[in-house]
């Protein structure tokens, strides 16, 4: 399967439709939508020429991104279960020594310039988004974290929300995560498995 993204045969994104789905997974109706989070102060300042779904590689740049290999991939779906093809899905992160691609972070100078920080694409036919990225570094006073928001395909105000990592320590501490009610903090954290590369991480987006 590739997904709806020009740029991504170029990068080799192509996964095959079980892979995306976790043992014991079910399309059963969700109770709640996505918790929305805030954007942040690191949104990119301008969408970077490259912005494709592979962010461990820019083009034009011979090397791969540090840091540990990640797979990011999930649904997205309604609040009756259905999925919603065609909604576009951005991220933006701080690369391996959590270094965000931005002017108003103060070590600009020395993030990756081969971690990519941001990128997009659109849910498939099933509602299926995936990612090629890296676990992101530790920034000052967070956990780390992936930001990400969601748009409707049919239009309306897009989702904005953050994905943690269940294994984080930080996570316990983490300011903006204590903030979100328990019985819906676990629907901010990526079900976590190993790869041959890395980590996939799956992070299913309920559009309420």
């Amino acid at each position: 399967m590739t997904l709806h993204l020009p740029a991504l045969p170029r990068r080799g994104l192509i996964l095959a439709a079980p892979a995306l789905l976790l043992p014991g997974r079910t399309q059963a109706q969700p109770a709640f939508g996505t918790p929305a989070q805030m954007e942040g102060p690191y949104y990119p300042h301008a969408i970077p020429a490259d912005a494709d779904a592979d962010l461990r590689r820019v083009a034009g740049l011979g090397q791969v991104a540090r840091g540990r290999p990640l797979l990011l991939v999930g649904l997205v779906r309604n609040l009756d279960g259905a999925a919603l093809p065609g909604a576009m899905v951005e991220i933006w992160q701080a690369d391996h020594a959590g270094i965000y691609l931005h002017p108003r972070d103060g070590r600009l100078a020395q993030r990756d310039a081969g971690f990519q920080g941001y990128g997009r694409t659109r849910a498939d036919a099933q509602g299926r988004y995936a990612f090629r990225t890296i676990r992101p570094g530790e920034y000052p006073g967070r956990t780390p974290h992936i930001h990400l928001r969601a748009h409707p395909p049919a239009g309306g105000p897009p989702l904005t929300t953050q994905v943690y990592f269940p294994d984080e320590p930080l996570n316990a501490r983490d300011g903006l995560l204590r903030r979100v009610a328990e019985d819906r903090r676990a629907l901010l954290l990526a079900r976590l498995s190993a790869t041959d590369e890395g980590q996939r991480a799956a992070f299913d987006i309920i559009l309420a």
